[in-house]
């Protein structure tokens, strides 16, 4: 009975505003703690409102706008995932200071901006991020194993912990920071049992000096609350909008802090799908539910941002399925990935605004945005004369076991006995694009579960095999995860394996395609070029609809991917990486011959 008394006075608190729904000062130092199925800021009850950006999707220039979005919606809190694998690029070499690398200023800016911060450092995060923010040198290691007690990978997570959390300890609200809790690992009861490898993350971060509580996530299921939760941790549920999903927990952990750690408005889309377009009137109806209820809880996610470069993850729901995730990730959420407000903001800032006791803050100014008209690229390069110095190999071999971890590798043999018939490639990750003695053949691609190809009769006497490999994202959920890139078994022709072949690392950086060598050639696997000129900058996507597959790069930024499948055809190009006067714009294309159009619109459909 008494129980249930301080369950309802913590209710009425949050309800009147008992410093759940008012906007909190994060200035100064506070004390957070766990206790009695609820969060305490300085000893009050509060509830967490929380909308979730990654700062790894958004320029650092809109870090701001974009936070200011977030309160302006009602929230008191941003959680962000940190991906590990975009800080570390290679064993021991990280960066926390540049551009949108910059996590100090991150912290920072969201303090500025009196709100406070769930920090979510992995190591494993899935965020729909290329290997779920693994770092891919990982996969140079032929039998390593993830997310376990393997001391290779244990290794390698120490090293990352060890870098990161300085920065994390010294903005932590305990401190005069904005972080008032910290995750452990990411969704670890839907992918593996082992609580020993749990309680040694959870016991690494408090040994690297974070002091305010930790909270897993998991779905609401008793087999996943079993597997990947801690004692005296805060439970997060992904997601949670009902008094069933909260009462699953307390079954097990009947004194535990529990909130919706991901709530979802919006939802992600892979190549060859529909945009996702979830209702309004259905995160509309959880939000009441959770506010009615004083639940807290995080917007997963508030504002999506864009997979920039080579970023986008995939999913794999069985070992024969590969679904790649498209460079948007706009995500059908309630900030879209300009940073513009869209109805399902509009609604649940009304929504919201009934249960503050103040006015909510302002929406900010939009970021400005520009068209431009269709303009006509020209021939520029072809990927043929621009190769790099092959590496002799006995059999195809990963890109990761070469050092190589984006971009595209080219396989190239000389074909002896067999020099037709049926091309077997079980294992191509994830588009190949075939030649023989220089002629296209055809495509292999692994989202269609394509293996094979059948090759023509050849009068050269040993015809020249390449095979052109795009890496689409690796695997970032579940237990597909060891997802390596290229060719990654051998390659048959009617049955016969092939030796002795020529490998050629092509990263597509923007280093090597700032140095390409500008050549007449005309064959698939060609860059095309345009100069647009503009008296002012904002945002805007370009249209790709007249381009097949490959990438942009606009004056040295990498947009993503393009592919004529759908659902997506333009990509965000931020205004912050345009300039008034000059702009370069360099396509390349996987199959195109001839120049497109490009063309500057507003919106992403």
């Amino acid at each position: 009975m008494k129980k249930k008394l301080l369950t309802f006075l913590m209710a009425l608190a949050l309800l009147t505003g008992g410093g759940a729904l008012v906007q909190a000062q994060t200035k100064g130092t506070h004390s957070f703690r766990l206790g009695d199925n609820q969060f305490w800021l300085d000893d009050k009850p509060f509830q967490i409102i929380s909308g979730e950006i990654h700062p790894s999707r958004i320029p650092a220039e809109y870090w701001k706008q974009r936070i200011q979005m977030i309160k302006a919606m009602g929230c008191n809190t941003v959680a962000c995932y940190i991906m590990w694998n975009y800080h570390e690029s290679e064993p021991g070499v990280f960066d926390f200071q540049t551009g949108n690398k910059d996590l100090e200023k991150f912290i920072r800016t969201v303090q500025e901006e009196d709100m406070f911060l769930l920090f979510r450092p992995g190591p494993y995060v899935c965020g729909e991020w290329d290997f779920g923010g693994l770092p891919a040198y990982l996969l140079s290691t032929p039998d390593l194993k993830i997310r376990c007690m393997d001391p290779r990978y244990t290794a390698a997570v120490e090293r990352y912990a060890t870098a990161i959390a300085p920065i994390i300890k010294k903005y932590e609200v305990t401190n005069g920071g904005p972080i008032i809790m910290v995750q452990v690992e990411n969704e670890y009861g839907s992918y593996g049992n082992d609580r020993t490898y749990m309680k040694w993350i959870h016991d690494l971060w408090r040994d690297k000096g974070i002091g305010v509580p930790f909270y897993t996530a998991d779905g609401a299921t008793p087999y996943m609350l079993e597997a990947g939760t801690l004692p005296g941790v805060a439970i997060g549920l992904d997601p949670a909008a009902s008094k069933a999903e909260f009462d699953e927990v307390l079954k097990v952990h009947p004194d535990a802090s529990v909130f919706c750690s991901e709530l979802y408005p919006g939802w992600l889309t892979h190549w060859r799908e529909n945009w996702q377009h979830p209702s309004i009137e259905k995160i509309t109806t959880d939000v009441k539910w959770l506010l009615d209820n004083g639940k807290s809880f995080n917007y997963y996610v508030i504002h999506g941002g864009t997979n920039f470069g080579f970023w986008a993850g995939a999913n794999s729901p069985q070992p024969s399925i590969y679904q790649p995730d498209v460079t948007s990730y706009d995500y059908d959420a309630p900030i879209n990935e300009m940073g513009q407000t869209t109805p399902k903001y509009m609604a649940l800032r009304e929504l919201t605004q009934k249960y503050s006791k103040k006015k909510l803050a302002p929406i900010p100014a939009p970021i400005p945005v520009i068209t431009f008209p269709a303009t006509e690229t020209q021939k520029y390069a072809s990927i043929w004369d621009n190769l790099p110095t092959a590496k002799p190999i006995v059999q195809p071999l990963p890109m990761e076991m070469m050092n190589q971890y984006e971009g595209l590798i080219l396989y190239r043999t000389k074909l002896i006995g067999h020099k037709s018939g049926t091309l077997r490639v079980d294992e191509v990750h994830d588009y190949a694009t075939v030649f023989l003695n220089g002629r296209y053949i055809g495509s292999i691609d692994r989202t269609l579960g394509q293996h094979s190809i059948e090759l023509p009769v050849s009068n050269v006497e040993n015809p020249v095999l390449d095979i052109l490999v795009e890496s689409m994202g690796r695997i970032n959920f579940a237990a597909q995860m060891i997802d390596r890139k290229g060719i990654t078994d051998r390659v048959t022709l009617n049955g016969m394996t092939l030796m002795n072949w020529d490998a050629f690392n092509i990263p597509m950086s923007t280093e090597y395609v700032s140095k390409l060598k500008q050549t007449d050639t005309v064959r698939p696997g060609m860059f095309f070029k345009a100069t647009i000129q503009l008296n002012k900058t904002g945002d805007c996507y370009i249209d790709m609809k007249d381009f097949t597959k490959g990438l942009v790069y606009v004056n040295g930024h990498n947009l993503g991917r393009f592919w004529n499948v759908g659902p997506q055809y333009r990509l965000y190009c931020p205004g912050v990486w345009l300039k008034e006067g000059k702009n370069e714009i360099i396509v390349f294309d996987m199959h195109q011959t001839e120049p497109g159009v490009l063309k500057g619109v507003e919106t992403l459909e």
